[in-house]
């Protein structure tokens, strides 16, 4: 599974990740660092990325519009890097679902 990391997460999951998530980007890394919201979806759709962000708006989007792409709403509020890092190996197995199940266009993440 690829993940596609919003600008309000930091790039440095890419690498921090990349023996659970090979192949993941950050929205900075593919030229959309300031995109709006619509754009970063398209991306997503356009390349089988999920997205991951701590923007209500993307979870509204899926809502909406279903998938794909799908989406994770990381729910940490304040946190560091390694805090997210954290939580998206501690649900790798349910993150992996996500992927495989096609009734589910999101998937919210906290402790």
């Amino acid at each position: 599974m690829k993940l596609l990391f919003d600008q309000n997460l930091s790039h440095r999951l890419i690498r921090l990740l990349e023996d659970v998530f090979p192949d993941s980007q950050h929205v900075r890394n593919v030229g959309l660092k300031t995109a709006d919201d619509p754009v970063v979806w398209d991306y997503a759709k356009a390349h089988e990325f999920v997205i991951v962000s701590k923007d209500a708006d993307f979870h509204q989007r899926s809502l909406v519009l279903g998938h794909p792409p799908k989406v994770i709403w990381v729910r940490l509020g304040n946190c560091s890097t390694a805090d997210v890092e954290q939580l998206l190996r501690h649900h790798k197995v349910t993150i992996d679902t996500l992927e495989d199940d096609s009734d589910i266009s999101f998937l919210g993440l906290s402790w």
